[in-house]
């Protein structure tokens, strides 16, 4: 048998899609597992995913699905390759003091979504890196839907690479030494065209 081996195409979801079992279709639809799965926003996994989305909301990007395996997370419609990244001083679970805020940064050998092999060379593939950090300290009124409770930090890849070339990880105040454009939800896109405008 030829097995298609290529990449899956996904198609849009609304969330009504029922699971089946031996051809017969169940109360439960892929709606109450997006609830089940992904309501703990404050977590690292989705709030991850979350940033990405708030930046893509912004771009106006967020009509295209997320690509899980691509060597960037985004892609602006002027070409710009983007990596997001997350952190929060607030965790869901019981803290002693506030989480150290740092970012990853390191050079990966990553696997783009339409490819069938790893890059050979280990490197920073984004034009543009945006650190998103869930600044509020309270969690009786954390809510990371709530974006004025987030900043945005914006660093061309260049200074990361000049200033930062293999290491892993960067500090909140390792990363504001390096001058980054900080900025809060509603000027990400103006942040962007300063760094790379369109004639670049």
């Amino acid at each position: 048998m030829d097995h298609n081996l290529g990449a899956i195409t996904v198609s849009r979801k609304t969330g009504e899609e029922n699971f089946r079992a031996k051809g017969i279709l169940l109360g439960n639809k892929l709606f109450d597992f997006w609830q089940w799965a992904n309501s703990d926003l404050s977590s690292n996994a989705i709030r991850g995913i979350l940033a990405e989305y708030i930046v893509a909301s912004e771009l106006g990007l967020s009509a295209n699905l997320r690509r899980e395996w691509d060597t960037y997370d985004l892609l602006t419609k002027d070409g710009v390759k983007l990596e997001i990244k997350s952190a929060a001083y607030l965790q869901t679970w019981a803290q002693v003091k506030f989480s150290k805020i740092s970012f990853a940064i390191g050079p990966k050998k990553d696997q783009d979504a339409n490819a069938k092999e790893y890059s050979r060379e280990a490197k920073r593939h984004a034009d543009i890196y945006i650190f998103c950090l869930l600044r509020h300290q309270e969690k009786s009124t954390l809510d990371p839907l709530d974006l004025d409770q987030w900043t945005f930090y914006i660093l061309p890849t260049s200074i990361l690479d000049a200033k930062n070339e293999k290491q892993k990880k960067i500090t909140l105040s390792a990363l504001l030494k390096l001058n980054p454009i900080q900025v809060s939800f509603g000027e990400i896109s103006s942040a962007i065209k300063k760094i790379r405008p369109a004639s670049q």
